[in-house]
């Protein structure tokens, strides 16, 4: 039929726009893909549709959603945070040697008195603070790039790590903390879960209900513009930093209760994966653009994927390859979505 074309278009009555398939398949190409994976897998795995792996991802996702709101808020102001995995890495070490059990023979610190979880929690969430706040610092008073600037601090805090750690993996923790780790309400939810989703609806508040959101989107949409219409953008990035260094602090003390251990490789490479994570969400690498909600259901995704190549029994190695194979495709797609709408 003449009607027929290669790409099938359907005129949308609410915008007036044409509808195209085939945009349509590529700009959501990663979700389809992963909701294949999802069906093929609960299909030919007896295992994977249970409680049991529910509340697992949802824990795993909760520590990475907090460091994926961190990194996105850098995104989205042009930027990126490339220190991340490694602050994270650093408050989940501190943390670790702070929570041992009393009586431990093996203590790191063997004369420390017993001290109350909020302590460690406060320390890493200073540590992560003052780490972001030196990004904000370096890239806001002295112009270097953001990728230069925290790959400078991703590589200064792994030494941190190794100084602190002494290259030592850290575990045998307090019984009260290992419980809220890896605890469930109910049997099924995990309490990091809640605290995430607490985060969570914190970070939209902030997104969408105060000027730090609105001050963060102008600066990612025109920078020149924003700070001609009277935001202080330096000011505005340190804050963006600052807040990005607290919350991996958080997610680094919630990686040490969740693995119940931590050692020189906590963190690594969670940097990319928030990335990963935030763009498949639709946080735009262009800047300007992202939501909580999309920030979760990328987060979501890219964990999804991950689970599904363990119980399909994809090697770590390979697993490493479509990852990063996932990551440029994902970053090529918002590229791509960025020069459609110019």
């Amino acid at each position: 039929m003449k009607e027929e074309r290669q790409v099938f278009k359907v005129a949308s009555q609410k915008s007036g726009k044409a509808f195209s398939l085939g945009d349509f398949l590529t700009k959501n190409s990663m979700y389809i893909v992963v909701a294949a994976m999802i069906l093929y897998t609960g299909i030919t795995q007896d295992n994977f549709f249970t409680l049991g792996n529910a509340a697992n991802i949802m824990a795993n996702t909760s520590v990475r959603f907090i460091i994926a709101l961190g990194v996105s808020g850098c995104l989205i102001i042009r930027g990126t945070d490339l220190s991340a995995g490694r602050i994270v890495g650093l408050t989940a070490i501190i943390t670790a040697t702070l929570v041992q059990q009393p009586d431990f023979a093996g203590k790191f610190f063997p004369n420390l008195p017993n001290l109350p979880i909020i302590v460690p929690l406060l320390l890493a969430l200073l540590v992560g603070a003052l780490l972001g706040l030196l990004n904000g610092a370096i890239v806001s008073y002295l112009n270097v790039p953001p990728f230069l600037a925290t790959l400078g601090t991703q590589i200064m805090t792994y030494g941190f790590v190794l100084i602190y750690s002494q290259s030592k993996p850290i575990g045998t923790f307090k019984d009260e903390f290992v419980a809220f780790g890896q605890g469930k309400l109910f049997g099924f939810l995990p309490y990091i879960t809640i605290v995430a989703a607490v985060v969570g609806l914190a970070m939209w508040i902030l997104y969408n209900k105060t000027r730090y959101g609105k001050y963060m989107y102008a600066i990612g949409g025109n920078e020149n513009a924003a700070e001609v219409s009277g935001v202080n953008v330096r000011f505005s990035k340190i804050k963006i930093f600052l807040l990005a260094g607290l919350l991996y602090g958080l997610a680094g003390f919630l990686l040490s209760a969740k693995t119940g251990s931590a050692g020189a490789g906590a963190g690594m490479g969670y940097e990319l994966d928030a990335i990963a994570s935030a763009t498949i969400g639709g946080v735009s690498t262009a800047g300007g653009q992202g939501t909580v909600p999309g920030i979760l259901l990328g987060v979501f995704v890219f964990e999804l994927l991950k689970v599904c190549l363990t119980y399909l029994g994809v090697t770590p190695d390979m697993t490493n390859v479509i990852q990063g194979i996932v990551i440029i495709v994902a970053v090529a797609l918002d590229i791509r979505k960025t020069m459609v709408r110019r």
